[in-house]
């Protein structure tokens, strides 16, 4: 069988948010369950920068594989998918979408867990890639009856909330501060590059889920170290990651819940309906190797195979 070389406009057309976020969240539980092996990013020095790589075992399906980007220049990336049966390569995907669109599947199999049920206002910081693949997956789990967005570039608030409109069929309003874009929502998305935070603490109504899925060490992080003393559950999608960065969470690791232990039933998330819940999204590393197969499967059966 050719090899698939897959690109963004593949990504694109073949993966639909509902079969993202069901691929994942059996990823999540396998990972719990030690049905797939996910060991934290490895990164290579470059010297200026890094290559770094992520890669995923899923037993049950019999497939492995790995995610290469870099902090050099901004390359576009690299997913490489194996059938463990014979080893044969199946597919390479080259580009943004696959990751940005796995990382929105994540974040919405969170809101699912963590937020509170029904109809939602999300709010959101940030309007680049990663900001648009997570209100892309959560309108898949959630009615959004009301969205908000905030950007430093408020022109980019702007554009964001008109392509909301036209592709997702969600109403968008751009707003100027990110307060106004936080205050009194269910569920808060912080997709920002800030080293700094972007928010306050007492901004966060009880009962809202937080998604962060930007810097947060000690040193670099986009929301302040007190929003987890307000909060009542900390979960992230990889305990292990989590605790394998060169400098500690700016969130306290010890307190924070497997997501994929919540989602087996092993542990809980949400308790109350006041509580605030944060999901510290650090990327379970597998989670591509498995979208990747999802797409491969999809594509190949929709286009004439392209051979690498």
């Amino acid at each position: 069988m050719p090899v698939l070389l897959l690109n963004d406009d593949d990504v694109r057309t073949h993966l639909d948010a509902p079969t993202a976020i069901r691929v994942v969240r059996d990823a999540l539980i396998a990972a719990h369950e030690g049905v797939l092996h996910a060991p934290p990013r490895v990164h290579a020095d470059l010297g200026d920068g890094h290559l770094v790589f992520t890669a995923g075992h899923l037993r049950t399906e019999k497939l492995f594989g790995f995610r290469a980007y870099d902090t050099l220049v901004g390359a576009e990336q690299l997913v490489a998918l194996w059938s463990c049966d014979g080893g044969q390569l199946r597919a390479v995907v080259h580009g943004d979408e696959l990751g940005a669109r796995r990382t929105g599947a994540i974040g919405a199999v969170a809101v699912d867990t963590a937020a509170n049920p029904g109809p939602i206002r999300l709010g959101l910081v940030g309007a680049g890639a990663h900001a648009w693949t997570q209100l892309w997956a959560i309108r898949a789990v959630r009615h959004v009856k009301e969205a908000t967005v905030a950007a430093r570039r408020p022109e980019r608030a702007e554009v964001f909330a008109q392509r909301a409109a036209e592709e997702l069929g969600v109403r968008v309003r751009a707003v100027p501060t990110a307060e106004e874009a936080v205050r009194d929502h269910d569920v808060v998305v912080i997709a920002t590059n800030s080293t700094a935070p972007v928010l306050d603490a007492d901004w966060i109504a009880p009962g809202t889920h937080v998604t962060t899925l930007g810097p947060k060490t000690v040193s670099r992080h986009e929301v302040p170290a007190a929003l987890a003393d307000r909060a009542g559950a900390l979960l992230t999608d990889s305990l292990a990651q989590a605790a394998g960065y060169s400098e500690p969470h700016v969130l306290p690791a010890d307190r924070m819940v497997d997501l994929g232990a919540v989602l087996a039933g092993a542990t809980t998330g949400r308790t109350s309906p006041d509580q605030i819940t944060i999901f510290c999204s650090v990327g379970l590393a597998g989670t591509e190797v498995a979208v990747a197969a999802a797409l491969w499967e999809a594509a190949r059966q929709t286009q004439p195979s392209r051979q690498a």
